[in-house]
């Protein structure tokens, strides 16, 4: 099996194994599946944290409004009563205005973090350090855990119009968003490998030849945007290394050139041919 460390641009995503003998067009499709599913379970906790915090999300006609122009305009979020957490509320505040400030209690608030972190630590890039793996099935896995833990506080269900249950239902509407310029397609993502795109069409032996037990970085990107960046030749951490060695390796030689005793021999006045240059005008030549 090929292993293969997915980046984009300079940052690393997941690592991925693969036989060497497959078509590059099923690896895009795997690929951009787990990459966009890493974005989702990102996008979904980021939201279930708001919804531990600041309780379920409000009508879009109520979104942004301060409390006198709802009762002003006589708005009434009728999903309030219907979708309370498990165990009662408290009462919160969300300066954006977007959610109805009825968090769960502080046990509920509790499943949900730490759900979230634990899918999270899931798609972790350092998932990458460690050397595993992530699959369609660890993402499949991620947002079943998230959906139980939201049915387990919200056993009534989330209002049809709340961030989350669009995430779980994959219903999400992401046009105009920031989120939507991050996921790639699967029929506009293109990889690329020791600066040359690996085309469709063709298997990856084609490209890393027939062993079966090589390892590759790859950088995943949309069409159009051209060659990504060549790796360094030596990785951040090692040349971090190389630098402390030879700043050590220069201060011991700085103290051997103190500690020398015929260091006074590069001094100006213990140079014999001075008086020599300074009749020849070229005392102040440097060589």
């Amino acid at each position: 099996m090929v292993k293969i460390h997915i980046k984009k641009g300079d940052e690393s995503q997941f690592l991925y194994e693969i036989p060497v003998d497959t078509p590059i067009d099923d690896i895009l499709k795997n690929i951009t599946c787990i990459y966009n599913g890493r974005l989702k379970i990102q996008r979904l906790c980021a939201d279930v944290e708001d919804l531990a915090q600041h309780g379920i999300t409000l009508p879009p006609n109520m979104q942004g409004l301060t409390e006198e122009q709802i009762f002003e305009l006589k708005l009434k979020d009728e999903w309030e009563d219907k979708c309370t957490p498990s165990g009662g509320y408290e009462e919160t505040k969300d300066k954006y205005g977007r959610r109805n400030g009825k968090a769960p209690n502080k046990k509920m608030q509790e499943v949900l973090n730490k759900t979230c972190k634990e899918a999270k630590d899931m798609i972790s890039k350092k998932k990458v350090e460690i050397n595993e793996y992530v699959t369609q099935a660890t993402i499949t896995e991620a947002i079943s855990i998230l959906k139980g833990a939201v049915t387990i506080v919200y056993p009534m269900g989330l209002p049809p119009h709340d961030t989350v249950k669009h995430e779980l239902e994959n219903t999400e509407d992401l046009s105009g968003t920031q989120a939507s310029q991050e996921v790639i397609e699967e029929p506009n993502a293109s990889l690329w490998w020791a600066g040359k795109e690996m085309l469709r069409g063709k298997k990856l032996s084609d490209f890393v030849g027939k062993n079966d037990k090589t390892k590759i970085v790859a950088k995943l990107q949309k069409k159009g945007q051209g060659a990504p960046s060549r790796e360094p030749v030596v990785s951040e951490e090692e040349q971090k290394k190389m630098m402390a060695y030879y700043y050590k390796k220069q201060e011991t030689f700085k103290k051997l050139e103190n500690d020398n005793e015929d260091a006074y021999m590069d001094a100006p006045w213990a140079d014999s041919n001075q008086l020599k240059r300074q009749f020849h005008g070229i005392r102040d030549v440097k060589f």
